[in-house]
Formats: C-alpha cells, structure tokens, sequence
C-alpha cells in the first residue's frame, strides 16, 4: 500500500456538518441560523475545513453561495461519512443500552398517549421524545437520532417500514377576512386561482401533494410564495399572499386564520415509521401501542371506515 492510500487524514467531522449545512441552505446566514452559531464563526470553520482537505469548496459573492466543482463531488460522501459516523455512534449506545428508545414527532402530532402507554408497560425502558421538522423524518431515522417517527407522507419510504395510522381530510387556510372563509366546503374550482406557497428546498413529492399539483384535470398549481418554516407560512396565509392546503390543526396555531374543508380531494395519511430490518422489542412494543391508541382515538382506519391501519412497503415512493 502506498504512503498516499495509507495515509490517515484528520478531517474534523464537525467541520464536515457545518459544510453539509451551508451546502443545504447554499446561504451562509440561514446556515450559521440553523446551526446556532455566528456566521462569521460559520465562515472561519469553513476555510479552516477548505484547509484540510486541500480545496475551495464554495465559490462566495455577496448575493449567492454556490458549491465549486469541488464541492459538488465532495458534498454527497460528507453526507454518507456524517450517515455513518451517527449510525456507528447510535449503534454502540443501543449495544450498550437495548433498552432505550428515542420516538419523534412532528408538529401536530399528539403523541402523548402512546409515550405513556409505553412507559406503563416497559418501566425499566429508557423512552424519549423528540420534535422534529416537517422535512427531517427520513433523515432523522436513517441517522439513528430516532428509532420511529408519527408524521404525515409523503416522503421517501426506501429503507423505512411505514404504517399508516389514520387519515386527516385536508383542508383550505385562510385568512379570516378571506371571501371564502366561512364556507361548509370549498373544491378545488373555488381556490383554483389562488396561490400556493411552497416550501423551499423541499422534496418535490411533498410540495406536489400538498399543492395538489398538478391538478385533476392537468392544469398546474399556481405558484406562490416560497417559506421555510410552518410560523413563515402561517404568516404569509394571514397576510393574504396566499392559501395553503393542509389539515385541521393549522386552524389553531393563529387567531386570524381559518379553515374550510376540501371536497374531492385525498387525504393527508399520518403514519409511523421507523428502520427497514429494526428488530428492536422497544419499537415493536411502539409500533402496536401506537396502531391501537392512535387510529382509535381518530376512529380511522387507512379507508377510514374502522379498517386495521395499513404498511406500506419499505421500497417507497
């Protein structure tokens, strides 16, 4: 072996998360606001990982952060060595503590219940909670920062066992004052020139879904404005810029939005997901906790006439 393939090299892994940030945002300000660092510390850590590795990583102006050609092929293999790097940290701790579980939640996921029917049947169990974005399911599995996860599809389910709980008929948010609040139902012909907000740097899958886009008939979602997180989007629905589809528990978050029922439409589907393979006892004690308390306190099954609630393949979407 030569002394180039056996040399070791010192690359800090926390280094590598901040690029992988930076690379998400492509923004070094909304980067530094995730991480909860400074920005000018953000920059610092940066060249100093620029400095390891050899390479400029991001070409930088003052109205855009792009990723080099550099950045481009190192970016894919940061991820997997930050995959790996929590996936091998995750599962030592589960060697040594088989009986810890960590459940994650999504906003509007009143997972409460279940949480303490586990703790009553696994006293001896180690069970925490944990929130998470409406875009971090996925990843947060996959990472081991959770073993199952109660949220709403669509996502990539590759990898992931995923059983559908109940169904929440979406509905339309409004603004209070909005010409169609009020209304017993509307259709898709009542909002069908009404923009649309859509979430940035987001899967495509979820933004199609919940833009209902493109339409039965074909024709195209108008466009509306870009957010990045639920407050951003609530504040852009009472401001009137727009109206976005979603389901009932938005209506409580603000005082000056409303919600009308969508006729005609598919359901929003609330499922649990947890690893593809896990044969953790602490997750399947979950999973069937779950499948009991959460579809009858809905009394929804997957057809949403009392059905036992329904898994969808790990091959996903």
């Amino acid at each position: 072996m030569t002394d180039s393939v056996s040399r070791v090299v010192d690359l800090d892994l926390r280094l590598v998360g901040y690029f992988a940030a930076v690379a998400e945002h492509r923004h070094f300000g909304r980067a530094a606001a995730a991480l909860r660092v400074a920005q000018p510390s953000l920059s610092r850590q940066i060249r100093r990982l620029e400095q390891q590795i050899g390479v400029r990583l991001f070409d930088r102006t003052p109205q855009s952060t792009r990723l080099t050609e550099a950045g481009e092929v190192f970016l894919p293999r940061a991820k997997a060595l930050l995959r790996l790097a929590a996936q091998a940290t995750a599962q030592a701790r589960d060697a040594a503590q088989p009986g810890r579980i960590t459940i994650g939640y999504t906003t509007g996921m009143i997972i409460t219940p279940v949480v303490r029917a586990l703790r009553r049947e696994h006293p001896d169990a180690d069970v925490h909670t944990q929130h998470l974005e409406w875009n971090q399911p996925r990843d947060a599995l996959l990472d081991h920062r959770v073993d199952a996860v109660v949220c709403a599809l669509p996502f990539s389910t590759d990898q992931l066992r995923v059983t559908i709980l109940y169904d929440e008929p979406r509905v339309v948010l409004l603004p209070i004052d909005h010409r169609l609040a009020g209304r017993q139902s509307v259709t898709l012909d009542d909002i069908a020139d009404e923009p649309i907000p859509k979430f940035r740097d987001c899967d495509p899958a979820w933004n199609d879904f919940w833009r209902i886009d493109p339409r039965p008939d074909g024709s195209r979602a108008p466009e509306g404005p870009l957010f990045e997180t639920l407050d951003d989007g609530l504040e852009l629905v009472a401001a009137g810029r727009a109206v976005a589809i979603t389901t009932g528990f938005h209506k409580r978050l603000r005082p000056d939005i409303t919600t009308v029922p969508l006729e005609g439409v598919e359901p929003g589907h609330m499922v649990l997901a947890s690893r593809a393979g896990d044969r953790s006892r602490l997750v399947a004690a979950f999973s069937k906790l779950a499948a009991a308390h959460l579809t009858a306190r809905r009394g929804i099954g997957v057809s949403g006439d009392g059905a036992e609630p329904g898994q969808l393949a790990a091959p996903g979407r």
